[in-house]
This record gives structure tokens, sequence and C-alpha cells, in this order.
């Protein structure tokens, strides 16, 4: 059993439910912190049910810094992990200021009521974004960060800095940055998932309505690229498998590790049609799909060398493609509307 309270922000999102649970089972303590603008009460409800037990849950915009500073009052945190931002990529095109406002100075809010209450131990949900275009493959940390293609990206790029500046300041900070690839799948129990309002962004949540009949057809943005197939070729990895990897990253902290920074993937790529053939066969119908012109800001490729957080973590995915498109399914069939959903259907065997 571990001993200490971990705040977690965005704890109603997709990775933050995922790893509350696996934080739980590992025997923190946890609070959860969300302003729900994108996320559902509900999750949480379903994470208690699949943990067994209740968690301090708190409606807090990180944007309002006495929100946030009352809440350290209430609870002594040894430690925070750090999910809570907004992040679509195409949103933030249209609304770079949002995104800089609520991102980054959500962020800079959390570190200085944490360095007022001497809370010097963070785990920040970064993402392989802030690599731009790959200039070589697999993409290990070394990589140059900064050529960003978009202000969601920009924002996790500009906060790993302002972590790094922290940290060299004052060596009491112990910062572990994960940036993860493309996290897919649910949780096994079917009974918590991703749940993108709207049009979902991601190939994966766009399969799965697709095979459930919400949406006609998956466009697949082109398929004239430099890979096996021609189309995109990304590093997709089970969400069970980063949520323990930001449990790995917490016992990190505790040995006072000073800044690392770790990729969280499975170092395999797959491309769009890889994920459609997958999903296919895990939802038992044929996903349909047309293929139309690439995006503008896509690369071809890019998958991960997860070597480092192997070495130093102790960390490996260790779930495979098909268990991340049949726990996707089991997710999508048992909630179609997602959190809306009134409550699971048990899936018919």
């Amino acid at each position: 059993m571990s001993s200490g309270c971990v705040l977690v922000t965005g704890g109603a999102g997709f990775v933050g439910t995922h790893s509350v649970i696996e934080l739980v089972n590992a025997g923190y303590s946890v609070v959860v912190v969300d302003n729900f603008v994108n996320a559902s009460h509900e999750s949480l409800k379903r994470v208690e049910e699949i943990c067994g037990a209740k968690i301090p849950i708190f409606s807090v915009d990180l944007t309002d810094k006495q929100a946030l500073a009352d809440l350290f009052k209430k609870h002594k945190f040894t430690s925070v992990i750090h999910f809570a931002g907004l992040k679509a990529v195409g949103e933030s095109c249209e609304l770079p200021l949002l995104y800089y406002k609520v991102n980054i100075g959500g962020t800079t809010n959390l570190l200085e009521v944490m360095k007022e209450n001497n809370v010097k131990n963070l785990i920040f949900s970064s993402s392989a974004t802030v690599y731009g275009t790959p200039e070589y493959l697999p993409l290990d940390e070394n990589h140059p960060t900064g050529g960003c293609t978009n202000p969601y990206g920009k924002t996790k790029y500009f906060i790993e800095e302002i972590m790094k500046d922290l940290s060299k300041s004052d060596p009491e900070w112990n910062i572990v940055i994960l940036r993860y690839f493309n996290p897919v799948g649910a949780h096994k129990s079917g009974k918590i998932g991703e749940d993108p309002q709207g049009v979902p962004n991601n190939l994966m949540p766009y399969c799965a309505q697709v095979a459930v009949g919400k949406r006609k057809e998956i466009n697949v943005y082109g398929n004239d690229y430099d890979t096996p197939d021609g189309t995109g070729v990304r590093d997709y990895i089970h969400v069970e498998d980063i949520a323990i990897g930001h449990v790995a990253a917490q016992k990190k902290i505790e040995e006072c590790c000073g800044l690392k920074i770790y990729n969280l993937g499975t170092g395999q790529g797959y491309s769009v049609m890889d994920m459609i053939n997958a999903f296919s066969k895990a939802a038992g119908k044929p996903v349909q799909y047309r293929i139309t012109g690439r995006r503008p800001g896509d690369v071809a490729s890019t998958y991960s060398k997860p070597d480092l957080a192997a070495k130093e973590l102790g960390w490996k995915a260790t779930r495979g493609l098909n268990t991340m498109c049949e726990d996707l399914w089991r997710w999508q069939t048992m909630n179609p509307d997602g959190f809306n959903s009134s409550r699971p259907t048990p899936k018919k065997t």
C-alpha cells in the first residue's frame, strides 16, 4: 500500500478516469478536480463503482486560482497529476487564445499554488505532438521538440519548457513529463471509455460510432503516403497501459527524481487501414470508409521508442491491437451514447 494523497486534475477525462482507477488499486488516496467542460460527472460515478471506493471530487477550473488555493488548504496533497486541458487540434486553430489561457494559464496557476503549499511533486500529461514532424523514427525523448503544427501542440510544448525552467530554478521539484502517443481502447469492464463531445476528432472513436450505426462512414485522409499501405501510421496504445504508466511515474517521483521525460507508446506503428480492419474484426462487421485527400499538417508516420520508460520506470505496454479494439467495442456497444446512455446494457454473448 502507498501513502500520500494525489491530486488529479482533469480526472473525469478519458486518460484521467483510467489513471484514477490504477492509482486507487495501487493504494493511493486520490482527489479529483475537473471543470466538466468536456467531461461528465457520470464517468467518475462509474470509476467509484469499478474501484468500490468513494473519491472526493471538486468542480474547479484551474483558471480560478482562488478556488485552487482553497482546495490546497482543505487537503494535504503529496503530489499532483496534471491532465486538465483542452485538447482538440482543430478547435485550437480556431480558438488559440482560449487554448493558451486555459492550458498555459491553468498550469501556471496550478504551479504557483503548488509552490505556495510546498507541494513540489508533479506528473504532467504531455503528448507526442511536441515532436512536430519527425526528423527520424522511432521518436526517442531526445528528438527535438517545438516544431508543433497547431496551438494545442504548442501549449504542451510551452508547458514542458515552463516545467524545465522551474526545475532548473528550484532542485526541490520532482517532475515527470509523460509524452503519450495515441491512447485508444477502454476499461475492460466496459463501464468507462472515451466519450467525445460531437464529432470525434480521433480515428478509433469514429470507427466505433460508424460500427454502432451513429455515423455513415469514416474518412481516410490520404492513401498516397510513403507507408506500407499508403495510409498514415501512428503508435496506438491502450489507455489502461497509459494509466499504469502514471502509477510507475508516481513511484519514480517518490525516489526524488528531479525532472524526467518519458514516451508512453508501444513502439509499434499501425496504419489507418490496419486499425479499421482490426476494429471491423472486433465488431464482427465491416466499418465503412471513404478515401479522401490528405489533411494539412498530417505526417506520414510517427511512432515511439519506448525503451527509456522500460529501463527507468519498469513500464511496458502489454495490450495489443486486438485488445484495444475489443475493449473499445465493448464500451461502445454497452454505451452507444457514451456517458449519456442511461446505464450500460450488458453485452449479449
